[in-house]
């Protein structure tokens, strides 16, 4: 069984229903979800003019294979709703593998761990939440140590729901 970490968000819509939906579906086809983050209300990174995110963590169990499971989440991507416009565009969903196993692969169409993991605050903050001591394999420094010494400073805050929101 393989272990990826995975980043889940999106800006348009009902977001934590989109979230939802998401998590339910790599949980049916791409494995079992072993840990989840709390949920993040983040502010856009890289085109600051679009509504803010909300993002969340997995840590998953996968028998897929690391292209294959790109493959099962930009379906899922795609059948939430995801359209592809521009980059660092609004979007209802986006998935990204921020690490699988221990593995380091440069594919034009896949490069784990996330290039830019580290510069977000984003994904390291709810990253940190599940797996605070996984070591970044070409950086050999904790994912708490990556967080610490991160110069983004955009804000990550928590987000409290109640029990009965949907």
């Amino acid at each position: 069984m393989n272990h990826s970490i995975l980043v889940i968000g999106g800006n348009l819509g009902p977001r934590r229903q989109h979230l939802q939906e998401a998590i339910a579906l790599i949980q049916a086809e791409a494995g079992p979800v072993r840990s989840l983050s709390s949920l993040y209300e983040t502010a856009p990174w890289g085109k600051v003019q679009q509504p803010g995110y909300l993002n969340q963590a997995l840590l998953i169990d996968t028998p897929l294979d690391a292209e294959t499971l790109l493959h099962k989440l930009l379906d899922i991507e795609h059948r939430i709703g995801r359209i592809r416009r521009e980059k660092w565009g609004a979007r209802v969903i986006d998935i990204d593998i921020i690490f699988y196993n221990d593995a380091i692969m440069a594919l034009p169409h896949l490069k784990v761990p996330h290039p830019q993991m580290q510069h977000r605050n984003f994904v390291l903050v709810p990253v940190a939440e599940i797996a605070p001591n996984w070591v970044h394999p070409l950086l050999h420094k904790t994912v708490a140590e990556l967080l610490a010494a991160t110069t983004d400073d955009l804000p990550v805050t928590k987000v409290e729901y109640p029990a009965d929101a949907v």
